[in-house]
């Protein structure tokens, strides 16, 4: 008579487990990687901002360093902001944000799930999506935030249309219709694992 599973003693990991187990924290530089990454995108927005600031104070310098980093090209001398010039500007700073939330859900939920607990229960600014995250809901969440900025470069391509060639125009979106593709794909197959398991859980109670 073989003994339950509940009665088996726990087995001793093997040296070599222990190893390769141990070897996840080799992700601990890449994800320290990230955070920098993090702190030039924090300064690059900083950055921007200032020139817009002192752009709408009459500063030629820095309209013509947003001119230059949003690649506007004008009929004429500009002797001063535009709408169009404002809203690349500022959909370029909404760029910066997303992207930045984009990396602390790969730095905090990356972290979590494949290196080690952080132990954030207790705490008040434990984002809401860390208290259920696991590999499959960080890949959709990853493949949501991807779209946002998608639709973000793409808006800023229709604005400037008149400065993009038309083949960039088609590329863009036919880049974002695969990118909404494959996060429908992905939050598909998602379901169909998450159907799944509820399914054998339901056997093994039975």
């Amino acid at each position: 008579m073989s003994t339950p599973d509940k009665a088996r003693p726990p087995r001793q990991s093997s040296r070599m487990s222990r190893l390769i187990f141990a070897s996840r924290w080799l992700q601990l530089p890449l994800y320290l990687g990230l955070i920098a990454a993090q702190a030039v995108y924090a300064f690059h927005f900083w950055v921007e901002l200032v020139h817009l600031l002192e752009a709408a104070f009459g500063s030629q310098t820095a309209l013509q360093a947003l001119i230059n980093g949003i690649g506007y090209k004008a009929e004429g001398e500009l002797n001063g902001l535009n709408e169009t010039i404002i809203m690349l500007v500022v959909l370029a700073l909404i760029d910066v944000v997303m992207i930045s939330n984009l990396l602390i859900m790969v730095i905090v939920g990356g972290y979590e799930t494949f290196v080690s607990r952080m132990y954030l229960e207790q705490h008040p600014d434990q984002p809401e999506w860390l208290s259920h995250v696991n590999a499959s809901v960080l890949k959709v969440k990853l493949a949501m935030a991807i779209i946002g900025i998608s639709s973000i470069h793409l808006l800023k391509t229709f604005i400037n249309a008149a400065n993009n060639d038309e083949k960039v125009l088609i590329w863009q979106t036919i880049i974002h219709v695969t990118f909404l593709l494959s996060a429908m794909a992905i939050a598909y197959t998602d379901k169909l694992l998450n159907e799944t398991r509820a399914i054998e859980h339901d056997h093994q109670a039975h």
